[in-house]
């Protein structure tokens, strides 16, 4: 199977990211939720293919020091569980 995941618009409000590292997290934020939807779990109405408009994922809570790509993992993390998987 594969996934294509590509994420036009990640709003960070609040989180402790500088501009610089706002694509470092959407990239990670992509390859992981890739990852996760890849190794299973995908909601029945995803498996046949389609677009998200948007989600709403539950929160997280911030590992102290956390860099762009540990951050964009959690993210993945709460969009995964957003999506009904």
């Amino acid at each position: 199977m594969t996934i294509h995941v590509h994420i036009e618009r990640l709003v960070l409000d609040g989180l402790p990211v500088t501009r610089l590292q706002g694509p470092q997290v959407r990239a990670a934020v992509e390859a992981e939720l890739a990852r996760r939807l890849v190794a299973g779990d995908l909601a029945p109405g995803l498996a046949q293919g389609g677009a998200v408009p948007s989600v709403r994922a539950p929160s997280i809570t911030l590992n102290a020091g956390a860099g762009p790509h540990a951050l964009g993992r959690q993210i993945a993390t709460a969009i995964h569980g957003g999506l009904g998987t």
